[in-house]
C-alpha cells in the first residue's frame, strides 16, 4: 500500500488528495494543526485518514506533499528532516517560489528521503478544502524542480504518481522557475494592486471612478483581490527577481510616457501591434499560473423577462451557471449580461446555445 501524506489540505492539497484518493493501492492521510480542520477533511471525504500529529502523518509515508503557505514551507521541511522517515520517501512542496526552498532543502539532512520542489500551476479564486476538486490540475502545467543530484528513479516515481492529476509535467531549474513565474504572475499581481490603489485614491474625491470602473476594469484587475498574506510571503521570498522585473517595468512605462510626450501615434500603435501579436500566439486552452476565468458577455435588449429567458434556455440544456451579473455601463447596447461558469465546457456550450438563438456573445 502506497501512503501519501498531505500537510495542508486546502484548495491545492485537497485537490491533490482527491486526485489520489480511491486509486488502487493508495491511501491518503491529511494533516493540520487544527482539529476542526482535520474534522472538516474527514467530513468532506477528501482523505482516508486525518490527524493533528505530524509524526503520525509522516510515519511510513512513501510521498509527502507540503501544501502550506510559502512562508511556512521551510519550517515544515526542517521539522520533517528531524523525523524518522521511511527510506526512499519523496518529499515535495507546492510553493509558488522555488529557488530559496530548493536551497534550504539541500542543506537539510533527510537521511534516506529525497526532496523535489513542485509548483502546480492551477488554482481558483476560491480557497480552502471546500473548493478542492480532482479536476483542478487537468490540462495544467505542473513544474518539478529536482536538483541535478536527484536520482532519475526518484524523479520518475514522483512523476508517475502525478499522472493521476492529468497535468502536464515540466522539469525546470528552480532559479529559472522563479524568473519566469515572477514575470508572468508576480509582476502582474503587483501591477494590478498598484492600479486598483491608484484608482481608489482618485475615487476618494469623486465616486464616479468606481461607478464607471465596473466591467472591464474589474476584469483586468481581478487578481488584485488575491490573499494579502499569501502574496506578502511570495513577493518577499522572490524579491530579488521581482525588483529587477519592476525596474524593467519602469522602463516600459517610461517608453510609453515618451511616446505620448512626442505625440508619436505610429510608435503607440506599434506597441499595441507587438503586444497583440505575442498575446495572440499564447495557448488559449491551457491552464496557466494565473487562475482562469470562464465568462462570456451577452448583449441583451431591454425586453421584460429577457434574463429569465436566457437562464431558462441554459437550464433546459443542463448548463450550470455559477454567477450572473447585469452590466449597464456600455453605451452602444441596452445592456450586457456577464455569465460565469465553473469550467470551459459549460462556457463553450452556453456560447453555442446563445449564438444559435441569435444573441450577440463576446468573450
Amino acid at each position: 500500500m502506497t501512503k501519501i501524506a498531505i500537510f495542508g489540505v486546502g484548495l491545492i492539497g485537497g485537490s491533490l488528495a482527491l486526485c489520489f484518493k480511491g486509486k488502487p493501492g493508495i491511501t491518503v492521510v491529511g494533516h493540520s494543526n487544527s482539529q476542526s480542520s482535520v474534522d472538516k477533511y474527514l467530513k468532506r471525504n477528501v482523505v482516508d485518514h486525518a490527524t493533528t500529529s505530524m509524526e503520525e502523518a509522516a510515519q511510513d509515508a512513501d510521498f509527502i506533499f507540503v501544501c502550506v503557505p510559502v512562508g511556512n514551507i521551510e519550517d515544515y521541511l526542517r521539522r520533517l528532516s528531524e523525523l524518522p522517515l521511511k527510506p526512499g520517501c519523496i518529499i515535495t512542496d507546492v510553493g509558488s517560489t522555488k529557488a530559496s526552498i530548493a536551497e534550504f532543502a539541500s542543506k537539510l539532512q533527510f537521511k534516506d528521503a529525497f526532496f523535489i520542489g513542485g509548483h502546480p500551476m492551477a488554482g481558483k479564486e476560491k480557497s480552502g478544502v471546500e473548493a478542492a476538486t480532482s479536476l483542478l490540475y487537468e490540462n495544467a502545467f505542473y513544474v518539478l524542480t529536482p536538483e541535478q543530484s536527484t536520482p532519475a528513479e526518484v524523479y520518475d516515481r514522483l512523476a508517475g504518481l502525478l499522472l493521476h492529476t492529468r497535468a502536464q509535467l515540466v522539469k525546470v531549474d528552480p532559479r529559472l522557475h522563479d524568473d519566469v513565474v515572477g514575470a508572468i504572475s508576480h509582476l502582474p499581481h503587483i501591477i494590478a494592486v498598484a492600479l486598483v490603489n491608484q484608482i481608489a485614491r482618485y475615487n476618494g474625491d469623486n465616486a464616479l471612478y468606481s461607478n464607471l470602473a465596473a466591467g472591464g476594469f474589474r476584469d483586468i484587475t481581478r487578481i488584485a483581490s488575491s490573499d494579502p498574506v499569501v502574496w506578502r510571503d511570495i513577493l518577499i521570498d522572490n524579491r530579488d527577481v521581482v525588483l529587477k522585473l519592476l525596474e524593467d517595468w519602469n522602463l516600459e512605462i517610461a517608453s510609453f510616457i515618451e511616446l505620448l510626450k512626442q505625440g508619436d501615434g505610429a510608435g503607440i500603435a506599434e506597441q499595441f501591434r507587438m503586444a497583440n501579436d505575442f498575446r495572440s500566439a499564447l495557448p488559449e486552452r491551457r491552464k496557466g499560473v494565473l487562475t482562469s476565468v470562464y465568462e462570456i458577455y451577452v448583449d441583451i435588449p431591454d425586453h421584460p423577462g429577457i434574463i429569465g429567458q436566457i437562464a431558462t434556455l441554459l437550464g433546459n440544456h443542463r448548463v450550470n451557471l455559477s454567477n450572473i451579473q447585469i452590466i449597464e455601463s456600455r453605451e452602444d447596447v441596452p445592456g450586457v449580461l456577464r455569465l460565469s461558469f465553473r469550467d470551459e465546457y459549460q462556457m463553450d456550450k452556453a456560447a453555442e446555445l446563445l449564438n444559435k438563438e441569435n444573441y450577440a456573445v463576446h468573450a
